[in-house]
């Protein structure tokens, strides 16, 4: 590797009391900055040791003095309790039975009761006030005259008391420190007192040349229970259901005209979840949100312009109401985003923010325990493991899009019994910096094909879902995003408004999928004609239209899919037990479906009219067909999970689906390697996603590669006319 590749581009944790680690790992993974993690300090010999210094802070966290002196300021949620039968016509309903009692407290104000609410879930219907009334003394709500055995609950709101990534970290750590509590910035004299915090900040850091923001002011949605059985009772990192105060609610109704109440938030104890599509009220409230958090934020972010410093934010945690794919995210002014990755589809999140600088921070975390609660840096835990696991994902993504830099948080000290973690980070850091050149001189070979992934949030949600790989593991959709992220094909992800301005002739390929009645399938959007009629003339004129799991599901129509009639699928939901089927055979496409691939059946599939090809099936339910539909195609498959083998049948059915060859130029004969080609490089990237060495034979336009491959390594092959 040539010497130049040994630096640059890498961020390392520092650690006060561990100077010495500091500077020997900075050198040995060729790091150019040194930065700070919670918990931790940089030492004035680090500051001075002549690295550049990012610096992390959480502006609504460590005000606890101020706090104090201001009680109402701190951030709220609602909350709902667990449903209650009466027994009678009176009911005692306790509101904190069922929430940590570190995390919540009851906000018992005036302006907080306006907003509480309490439902007869049975019938589905509110309680008229006069019907309740809150107990102060004990933390409940009584209830009277109401009608025995139905079920009931009360929203109520609640102060934040401990704020979520804090409480984490203190608890991940058995940290014995004080909680931290979360500021709410919707308050005037609260915006003044951050914006000279900041100010004084700045001035008193004068070596810190980049300020990350550990995002800006409102966490991803993350509820603990009271019980450990059941502790995590809601995580959504895409809600917006920590943002919520009665000045806003105010404030929104002055604007928007009209009250939002505590169950549209609630939501029937589904709160504000991303999997379902958004009415009117959710989306006027994250626009309202959204509008708040980039007014204030450009205000922090002027002040550390003014001297003369970076500002970077952490895609995560607190990072709800910036939306970096929305329209409106580049008035911000942030010069960098960093985004931790478990994954691929994560990495092409990050590298497709509009920001000057991409920065990831890779796992596994440097703490005693990661994130799934199994050991990391103690005894038990093989962290060069985890992090294999993770890079090995992450690579196919960094092969098709660029990113700037690369780094590590937590804990440096937690490496120091671990030398193979060492050296795996060393293997890989050269690896990145070596793809940053290709991708610096030219970017990657990919096929004309332009693809689509079709949801209701569109655009918003490029590359995601509402969290990591390991917590919407089961949604169909994400599976698709990961296998895609390594892919040679452009990728756009689209909504149904897009469809109705005319967006598909834009496309080659449209990917709808996921449960019915989700955000991912689209739900009610699937009602619109419009949709439905554009989307079937544009596979008429030769589009390919692939639907995964539920796809166009939605009842009171005919048929459950609306786009059955260019699938040649459907799902029987109970109306056609009685109905004939069409019996099929399997259709042979030579090379089409991996030999490993698997496609999990669902249930109640099946041929609207026989004319479907159906390629694999699970007894008699297809579970992958083709119909050829006009000048297009619909291709169908029953579900879809991240594999090496189902990355290469989507793969195939993207190339066979437009009529390019599946042996063409830069496939790799092996569905376990992947490649890409940099033309103005001459160079081809190979990779081995498997634990076993592989032999992959490469067409190309200089002739036919055959490389052999180690486990899970990567070579970088220069491609001449001489081959």
């Amino acid at each position: 590797m040539d010497n130049k590749l040994s630096r640059g581009s890498f961020t390392l944790p520092g650690e006060a009391g561990y100077e010495d680690l500091t500077l020997e790992m900075a050198e040995r993974w060729g790091a150019d900055v040194i930065r700070d993690s919670d918990g931790t300090v940089l030492s004035e010999s680090i500051m001075n040791s002549g690295y550049s210094i990012y610096s992390t802070i959480c502006i609504i966290r460590d005000h606890n003095k101020w706090i104090e002196k201001n009680p109402d300021r701190l951030q709220q949620c609602f909350l709902m309790t667990s449903p209650v039968v009466a027994k009678d016509a009176s009911l005692t309903v306790p509101l904190m039975q069922d929430y940590f009692n570190e995390q919540f407290r009851i906000n018992e104000n005036p302006d907080s009761l306006l907003y509480w609410q309490v439902y007869n879930r049975t019938s589905n219907e509110e309680v008229p006030r006069e019907n309740w009334y809150y107990e102060k003394e004990t933390g409940s709500v009584v209830l009277k005259d109401i009608t025995p055995w139905h079920r009931y609950t009360v929203n109520f709101l609640a102060w934040r008391i401990w704020e979520e990534i804090s409480m984490y970290n203190h608890t991940t750590n058995n940290w014995n420190k004080e909680h931290l509590m979360p500021l709410e910035p919707f308050y005037e004299d609260v915006q003044i007192y951050l914006l000279n915090w900041l100010d004084s900040w700045c001035r008193e850091h004068p070596k810190t040349r980049v300020v990350r923001f550990t995002s800006l002011f409102y966490n991803f949605a993350w509820i603990w229970g009271s019980r450990k059985e059941n502790r995590y009772l809601f995580t959504d990192w895409a809600s917006y259901d920590f943002t919520v105060s009665p000045a806003a609610l105010n404030r929104f109704r002055e604007i928007y005209g009209y009250s939002l109440t505590s169950e549209n938030f609630i939501n029937r104890g589904k709160f504000m979840v991303t999997h379902m599509p958004g009415n009117k009220a959710k989306k006027d409230w994250m626009e309202f949100i959204n509008d708040f958090v980039i007014g204030f934020g450009k205000k922090l972010i002027d002040i550390v312009h003014s001297y003369d410093k970076l500002a970077y934010v952490f895609y995560d945690d607190s990072w709800v109401g910036i939306e970096p794919y929305g329209e409106r995210f580049p008035e911000f002014g942030f010069d960098g985003i960093i985004k931790c990755v478990f994954s691929g589809y994560e990495a092409r999140l990050c590298s497709g923010v509009p920001v000057a600088t991409h920065e990831i921070r890779l796992h596994p975390y440097l703490f005693p325990i990661g994130l799934n609660g199994v050991p990391t840096f103690m005894e038990g835990g093989d962290p060069a493991k985890d992090a294999r696991k993770y890079w090995i994902d992450i690579r196919r993504a960094l092969l098709r899009e660029p990113i700037d830099r690369m780094g590590l948080g937590g804990y440096l000290h937690m490496v120091k019994d671990f030398p193979d973690f060492c050296d795996y980070i060393e293997k890989i850091t050269s690896e990145f910096r070596y793809i940053k050149t290709l991708h610096q001189n030219g970017s990657p070979y990919q096929f004309p094909i332009k693809a689509a992934v079709l949801t209701s949030w569109g655009k918003l949600r490029s590359w995601s879902l509402s969290g990591h790989f390991h917590e919407t593991h089961m949604h169909d959709l994400i599976h698709v995003n990961e296998a895609l992220s390594g892919l040679p094909f452009s990728v756009s992800f689209i909504n149904f408004d897009d469809i109705k301005k005319g967006i598909l002739e834009d496309f080659d390929v449209v990917i709808n999928g996921g449960a019915a009645e989700s955000a991912w399938s689209g739900g009610p959007s699937w009602e619109e004609n419009e949709v439905v009629a554009a989307l079937t003339r544009w596979v008429d004129n030769g589009g390919v239209f692939i639907g995964i799991n539920e796809p166009s599901a939605v009842k009171g129509f005919d048929r459950y899919f609306r786009m059955s009639h260019v699938l040649g699928v459907d799902k029987d939901t109970g109306a056609r037990v009685s109905h004939g089927k069409w019996s099929f055979e399997i259709a042979e496409e030579a090379g089409l479906l991996p030999a490993e691939c698997f496609i999990s059946p669902q249930e109640n599939i099946y041929l609207t009219d026989g004319n479907a090809k159906v390629l694999k099936a699970d007894g008699n339910i297809p579970t992958v067909t083709v119909n050829f539909f006009g000048g297009g195609m619909g291709i169908y498959l029953s579900s879809f999970t991240y594999s090496p083998e189902n990355t290469r049948l989507l793969l195939n059915l993207l190339l066979y689906g437009k009529k390019y060859s599946l042996t063409g130029n830069y496939i790799t004969g092996d569905p376990y390697t992947e490649c890409a080609y940099y033309p103005d490089s001459h160079t081809m990237v190979l990779i081995n996603n498997s634990n076993e060495k592989r032999l992959s034979v490469i067409p190309t336009e200089f002739g036919t590669v055959r490389k052999e491959i180690e486990p899970y390594d990567l070579v970088f092959l220069e491609l001449n006319e001489e081959i």
